[in-house]
This record gives structure tokens, C-alpha cells and sequence, in this order.
């Protein structure tokens, strides 16, 4: 992780009216992978390439593969720096957020607008759809981190879990992917996700973990289905079994751990707004809203209370756990 943050109480504030849209900027937010990351929604809401059936927010409601200005890059340069300026610091920007941030054409110039005014690192949450295009390898030239997907081994099953847009394949994909390694000085971390009984069986399992060593990124990051998804046949790969495929993809590999913070540095001021926009952008538990927002675990049982009385959030259960989610 990049940084830590210690845990505190806070004034409980009210939170937002419900239909408040989201913030061009969130968080900062705990990523299992990143740390304290300050998220950039570079799209709308669920405008995204793919339809992934284990995505935790939802059907994709935009489903395109139509690259232009979703949102003016400037608009969100402004946002960030608001942001930055008000506090907290995050360990990293995220250009990521509730869509595919690599739809929007103004996203080189995002990058190198971020650059100027911070020397955190920016890292693009993506699903990888589109680097067949030199137009986006270019556009994410000047990050420090990428880290796109992979979820299947062929056509067939990229059909099946992706749901891509028209226009897209398995193989320009894959391709793509190829492409941006021979080119990204940066590091790239390729998160594998795993849904069992689809891409645990041993021929599916066998050509995915090919191919992601093929692509040779300096991390695979092994993943399923551990937050709420709204698609029951997203099934979660149990613990064990996930921990035992690791050494199948290689040195490089490793399974994602949950998320947890332990001492560090205060954040100030958390709000039942920030809890709302946390849950807007993925379900989280108790623990998970405690440690990302970095305040004490009673604090959060406040924030959650307050929000579930006035019905802006849900409760949702998964597996063993309870998890809230707002709602939409």
C-alpha cells in the first residue's frame, strides 16, 4: 500500500438528498489493490464497454464502445484539484469510478493535467477492452500503474462473463493487451477474475493462466466474487481453492487479500455523505467503511444507522457477510 491512516472519531452531519448525483471525484475509498485511492469517473454511471455478469454495480446501463468526451477533461482536472486541495490526501488518483474510464477521448489529457498539479501517482482501473486502439495505448502513456483485466480464455466465454459491445473480440483484446506491454514503460497489474464452475474447470483454467503469463505483466492479481453481484451465476471461487491456483499463473502471481488498514495518519471530517458515496460505488461492510474512511468502527455503525433510517441505503447479505449498498 501506498501510505497508512489511523483511525478517529468524527461529527456525524447529514447526509445528501437522494437523488444527488455522484461527485466527478470520490473518495478517498479503500481499494483492496491500491490503498486510500482518490476515484476519478472519467463516464456516467455504468457507461461501460462490457457487461460483466459479476460487476458489483449493476447491468451496464450506456453499453457502448463509443470513445468521446463523456466528460470535459478540464471539468475533471478542476475536480481533482478541489479535491486535493480540501483534503484528505489519498495514496493514489484512480481514473476508474462506475464506468470504462478508457471511453473518454479526453483522458491522455487528464492524465497530463493530474501530473501537473500533484506528484501522487495515477493509476487507470480498466477493463482492457480497448488498447487494441493506438489512440488509447497513447492516452495511457502517462500513468504510473495500470491494471486491466482478463476473465476468459476464448470467444465463447468472453461472450458469456464480458458481454462486450458491438465491435469488440476476444482477439482484439488480447491483442491489445499485448500491444500495451510492448509499449507502457509503467507497471501493469492484470487482475484475473475468477467465477467458479465457469473458469475453474481445468481446460478454461489451463488457457487462462496461458495467456496472462503470455501478456507478462509484473503482477497477476487473482480475483472473484466477493462482493454482492446482482447475477447469481457470478460464483465465488471458495479461499482455499483460489490460494491453491495462484502458483498456477505463475511467479508474478497472488491472490487479492480483503482490504484492511491498520495505524497511520488521521483523515478529518467524515460525513454521512462520504460513507453514501463510498456505498454508491461499491457495496462494503462495516469493517470496510470503518477502515477506508479510517474512523472508528462505532463512528461507522453511526454513519450506517443514520443512512439506513433515512432509506438512502441497503442491506445485503454475502455468504457470511453483511454488506451495505446505496441505493439506486
Amino acid at each position: 500500500m501506498w501510505l497508512n491512516a489511523f483511525m478517529t472519531d468524527q461529527d456525524i452531519k447529514s447526509p445528501a438528498p437522494p437523488n444527488q448525483p455522484p461527485d466527478l471525484v470520490f473518495g478517498p475509498v479503500p481499494s483492496r489493490r491500491l490503498g486510500l485511492s482518490l476515484g476519478v469517473d472519467m463516464v456516467p454511471y455504468k457507461t461501460c464497454t462490457y457487461d460483466c455478469i459479476y460487476c458489483q454495480l449493476g447491468r451496464t446501463t450506456c453499453h457502448t464502445a463509443e470513445r468521446r468526451a463523456w466528460r470535459p477533461a478540464q471539468e475533471i482536472i478542476a475536480a481533482v484539484e478541489r479535491k486535493l486541495a480540501k483534503g484528505p490526501q489519498p495514496e493514489v488518483i484512480t481514473l476508474a469510478g462506475s464506468g470504462e474510464p478508457t471511453l473518454n477521448s479526453g483522458l491522455g489529457q487528464v492524465i497530463r493535467g493530474i501530473k501537473k498539479i500533484t506528484d501522487l501517482p495515477v493509476a487507470v482501473l480498466t477493463n482492457g477492452s480497448l488498447f487494441h486502439l493506438p489512440e488509447v495505448r497513447d492516452d495511457v502513456s502517462g500513468a504510473d500503474l495500470i491494471l486491466p483485466s482478463l476473465d476468459a480464455p476464448d470467444e465463447n466465454l468472453f461472450a458469456q462473463i464480458n458481454q462486450p459491445a458491438e465491435g469488440i473480440t476476444f482477439q482484439n483484446m488480447v491483442e491489445g493487451l499485448h500491444a500495451l506491454r510492448r509499449e507502457f514503460l509503467g507497471i501493469i497489474w492484470l487482475e484475473v477474475f475468477l467465477i467458479n464452475q465457469i473458469t475453474t474447470a481445468g481446460v478454461p483454467l489451463a488457457a487462462l493462466a496461458e495467456i496472462a503469463r503470455s501478456l507478462e505483466p509484473d503482477k497477476i492479481q487473482l480475483n472473484t466474487a466477493v462482493r454482492p453481484t446482482e447475477r447469481e451465476c457470478a460464483l465465488r471461487v471458495p479461499p482455499g481453492r483460489l490460494q491453491a491456483l495462484v502458483s498456477l499463473f505463475g511467479e508474478s502471481a497472488e491472490m487479492t487479500a480483503d482490504y484492511r488498514r491498520g495505524p497511520g495518519r488521521a483523515l478529518s471530517a467524515i460525513r454521512c455523505d462520504d460513507v453514501l458515496e463510498l456505498l454508491r460505488r461499491r457495496p462494503c461492510t462495516m469493517s470496510d467503511i470503518a477502515g477506508g474512511l479510517s474512523i472508528h468502527p462505532n463512528e461507522a455503525v453511526k454513519h450506517i444507522d443514520a443512512l439506513l433510517r433515512d432509506q438512502l441505503i441497503e442491506p445485503l447479505r454475502k455468504d457470511d457477510s453483511l454488506y451495505y449498498r446505496a441505493r439506486i
